[in-house]
């Protein structure tokens, strides 16, 4: 019989998980859903619903391996592709660290969009200020105290949204546009976007590093909540955006608070754009050297917290966020692209997960996917490679000057989508025999 959660022990499981939701609440989710909502209204919810529930499917299923193994992510995968050679390894560590580094670039550039709002300031050197903090933070390691404080101000920010959004002219919202997937015209770098901001790759390095300890019992109802009060956040956001008049940006937005709140709502909202950019701006610098020390630790080198490696990865990635801030960039554009880039990225970590999470001499049987999980997980790789393929593929059609129909666009996304989804099935059941 299984056993009973007390009150008491959700309430903290969901207050331990709640790190997971405040890692997807930074710049670049307020940013890709207000536009979305500004933009296209209600049209774009459903990329923010399946997200949510693809966040819980995958985070959980991370979560069980470590449950299950007693290793991270990170190291299963070390040890399942130690003989197939390091590439396998490199290739998914720099997928995670691209998607860490554009991310950092977001961050740092909505932070310094917060403190912005709030008066005229020299852009270049609060960025430097910003950079360094950072940096002695985390050479420090002490940044737990600080990151939890600018947690409780983004979560703030997210109730303001919440008010704010029951303002929406819900009139306007029809329920099955909202929840069945369209792509109107101009409409998919956004809607990766928000999938990529919202199922953060190395949220799954995260969920496996910190389940270590729990039951499962406990893990499925603390994320669930967790991830779920995340993604109302988010959609919040986007219904907020639906209140924007005119082009988006930050002041638009703030302007769309205030106007509901009055001024300490835009306030709020500022200085919650800036917490958010500056935990996150820890937070992922900090999840690409905590992913190349799962996976390379046993390889020889010294990866340990103070070691000379684990703050050269770190110090990579805050560097590439530092040159973006300085650089004078558009902030919403970067932001949105980043997150884009991160839905791009996503079939590749969920591939491996998929892969691990069905192995039967890596997991127990009662520990594997059941049928349902393995439909979701293939779900989220089919719409996360259609859309970055099909986004990949009018890039490359606007820089080479040609034209071709919709049609053909989304055909060969869709076979790519597919094609990739049924590699991952047959490497699942098929070529994991021994």
């Amino acid at each position: 019989m299984a056993k009973k959660i007390s009150l008491k022990q959700g309430i903290l499981s969901v207050l331990f998980w709640s790190i997971i939701s405040a890692a997807f609440i930074g710049p670049g989710t307020v940013t890709t859903a207000a536009k979305a909502g500004a933009g296209f209204g209600y049209k774009l919810l459903w990329a923010l619903l399946f997200s949510t529930i693809g966040t819980i499917i995958l985070q959980e299923a991370a979560a069980r391996i470590t449950i299950a193994s007693g290793k991270s992510l990170g190291e299963i995968i070390a040890e399942k592709y130690r003989a197939r050679g390091r590439w396998v390894k490199l290739l998914l560590f720099l997928a995670v660290a691209f998607g860490c580094a554009a991310y950092q670039a977001g961050n740092m550039l909505g932070a310094i969009s917060g403190v912005k709002l709030l008066g005229d300031v020299p852009v270049k050197m609060l960025t430097l200020i910003l950079g360094v903090i950072c940096a002695g933070l985390l050479w420090l390691g002490n940044f737990k105290t600080i990151a939890h404080f600018l947690g409780m101000v983004v979560a703030f920010m997210g109730m303001a949204f919440i008010y704010v959004a029951g303002f929406s002219d819900f009139s306007t919202l029809h329920f099955t546009d909202a929840i069945l997937p369209s792509l109107p015209e101009g409409s998919t770098l956004l809607a990766i976007g928000l999938v990529g901001t919202t199922i953060v790759p190395y949220n799954l390095f995260l969920a496996s590093g910190i389940s270590k300890g729990q039951a499962i019992g406990e893990m499925r109802l603390g994320l669930c909540l967790a991830v779920l009060i995340g993604g109302i956040i988010s959609m919040a956001i986007l219904f907020t955006g639906t209140q924007i008049s005119g082009d988006f940006s930050f002041e638009a937005l703030a302007s769309a608070v205030g106007s509901k709140t009055g001024q300490w709502g835009a306030m709020l909202f500022s200085l919650g754009l800036f917490a958010a950019g500056m935990s996150s701006s820890i937070t992922s610098p900090l999840a690409a050297a905590v992913t190349a020390r799962s996976m390379f630790a046993k390889d020889g080198a010294d990866w340990g917290v103070q070691s000379r490696n684990f703050r050269l990865v770190w110090g990579v990635i805050l560097l590439i966020g530092l040159l973006f801030g300085v650089s004078g960039i558009k902030p919403v554009p970067a932001i949105i692209m980043a997150q884009a880039l991160n839905g791009a990225l996503l079939p590749i970590v969920a591939g491996f997960l998929f892969l691990i999470v069905n192995d039967r001499t890596v997991l127990p049987d009662a520990y594997r996917n059941k049928a349902i999980a393995n439909v979701f997980m293939l779900l989220v790789v089919t719409l996360s490679s259609f859309l970055g393929i099909n986004n990949i593929l009018k890039a490359v059609a606007k820089a080479g000057g040609f034209v071709l129909e919709p049609t053909l666009f989304w055909g060969i996304s869709a076979v790519g989508a597919m094609g990739i989804s049924l590699g991952l099935v047959y490497g699942a059941f098929f070529g994991n025999k021994r």
